[in-house]
């Protein structure tokens, strides 16, 4: 024998790592220090994925001002739907928010816009009455103010707790921007992982600029449901930002920590 353990020695106590301070990449499985990625915009250096971040964040991020033109607009339960206003107030205790989309006047640079962002930790950022409504209310107010619009999408389509109500909102918020394409005032459309169903088929993708992060998922129905209806392989990458843009659907692909710089160039040349 080589050594004696002391009798009373005990072993050194296991340094414990607090919670909440390390993140696993959904993309390449690699740990990453939060405040670390924080400060790259919440993308992973290793392989470039552009983790979900709120709706603050992207108003953080983006603008220089920012005041909210939040109203006391609340979702009813026209249905009756099971557990609908419990999900709500879920959804509010887990955002801070009413609903699924903050909206307001802000400046990017020298530029004053309307903005919203879309929140998708709120019921999958699905569109019901109030989301459309906001939509509707910050395109007049962009039009009655004569500034830019932009409008950052998240969201996983219209809400299925209100039915007809909520499809009608792709019809009243389409309308509301055709009128503000009429006055000629620029409305840019930012696409972010996942945009998708009635919220991608109605104001998301109706930009006069239409940017998205890379490898967003965006289109109307998922491909699972997609490749089962017509009974046939997709190709690679279908419905991902990048094959979107060989397509002729996106103007560009930016990513993240370059995106308030673009809108910045995008908002100067309409201005000159």
């Amino acid at each position: 024998m080589w050594f004696k353990r002391k009798k009373g020695l005990k072993p050194a106590p296991k340094r414990e790592v607090p919670d909440g301070l390390w993140l696993k990449c959904e993309k390449c499985g690699e740990i990453l220090y939060k405040k670390e990625l924080a400060k790259n915009f919440w993308v992973c250096e290793k392989c470039n994925y552009h983790f979900k971040i709120s709706s603050q964040k992207y108003i953080e991020m983006l603008t220089d001002e920012f005041a909210s033109n939040e109203d006391s607009i609340e979702s009813a339960d026209p249905l009756e739907f099971k557990n609908y206003l419990e999900k709500l107030e879920s959804g509010s205790n887990r955002t801070g928010i009413k609903d699924a989309i903050i909206t307001g006047e802000a400046k990017i640079g020298e530029h004053r816009v309307a903005i919203g962002a879309m929140e998708f930790k709120f019921m999958g950022g699905s569109m019901g009455s109030v989301v459309g409504e906001k939509v509707k209310r910050i395109t007049d107010f962009a039009k009655e103010e004569h500034i830019p619009l932009i409008i950052v999408g998240a969201s996983g389509g219209a809400r299925m707790q209100e039915g007809i109500l909520s499809l009608m909102q792709m019809a009243k918020t389409s309308g509301a921007l055709a009128r503000l394409e009429e006055a000629k005032i620029p409305y840019i459309s930012i696409l972010t992982n996942p945009t998708t169903a009635g919220v991608m088929a109605s104001y998301a993708s109706l930009g006069d600029i239409v940017i998205a992060e890379p490898e967003a998922l965006l289109g109307f129905a998922g491909p699972r449901v997609i490749q089962q209806t017509i009974k046939q392989e997709l190709p690679e990458g279908f419905q991902k930002s990048e094959f979107l843009l060989e397509h002729g659907f996106l103007d560009a692909i930016v990513k993240r920590k370059e995106l308030k710089i673009t809108l910045v160039r995008i908002l100067d040349f309409f201005k000159s």
